[in-house]
């Protein structure tokens, strides 16, 4: 009976947290909805939200995943609603870094960008341990190839949709700011993104395995 209650704690916690991190995004996720200057390209940058959010809140949550990896997804979607309130090129903070620093351009799709790359791949490295039990270097190296895959899809939706379906959005969806390099760079900076946070992770887990006080040989 103990065992049942401890396996039923560990199933149940993680679900309750998780709808309680989602709420919280919800709410957030309808302000910006409510305050956006244009609604149309609110919705296009939030159509995977609203087809992952609930995966993530039914599949995820079976995996048994760590509780960082929620907050990791969590903040990264906040970053990506309130980037899509703004239409990217016209969020406050991107605007007050490109005066302060006389940058040609907003620079806060590339720290969204950034930000996909070191906030994503530690929930995929979860992944891929809990689910697949993968081990070893590759727990490191499949969640870089991981991001620069999905970046690139993600660049070829934007020039499906702005380009094609929507060409009248191309301007405030695909958002280049007159930078022909710029879906080049968005890649460039979720991988590095991607390499830095493994990077972390590796040297944090090396550091767990080695001993804290260790023997002095003979």
């Amino acid at each position: 009976m103990q065992n049942l209650l401890q396996l039923s704690s560990r199933v149940h916690r993680p679900n309750t947290f998780l709808i309680r991190l989602v709420g919280v995004f919800f709410l957030l996720w309808v302000f910006t909805f409510l305050f956006t200057s244009d609604r149309t390209n609110w919705l296009i940058e939030n159509l995977l939200v609203i087809v992952l959010t609930p995966m993530v809140v039914l599949k995820l949550s079976a995996w048994g995943l760590q509780r960082a990896t929620y907050y990791f997804l969590f903040a990264f979607a906040t970053l990506h609603v309130i980037g899509s309130q703004y239409a990217y090129a016209s969020v406050p903070i991107g605007i007050w870094l490109q005066d302060t620093f006389h940058l040609l351009r907003n620079p806060y799709d590339r720290m969204v960008h950034f930000s996909f790359g070191f906030l994503i791949a530690f929930p995929l490295q979860d992944i891929i341990i809990q689910k697949y039990k993968v081990s070893g270097w590759r727990q490191y190296i499949m969640p870089v190839e991981i991001i620069l895959s999905l970046s690139a899809f993600f660049e070829l939706i934007e020039w499906f949709i702005g380009g094609v379906l929507m060409p009248d959005c191309e301007k405030t969806y695909v958002g280049t700011q007159c930078d022909i390099w710029d879906a080049q760079k968005d890649m460039a900076m979720a991988l590095l993104g991607a390499f830095l946070i493994m990077g972390i992770v590796s040297r944090v887990h090396k550091r767990k395995q080695q001993p804290r006080f260790p023997i002095a040989s003979p």
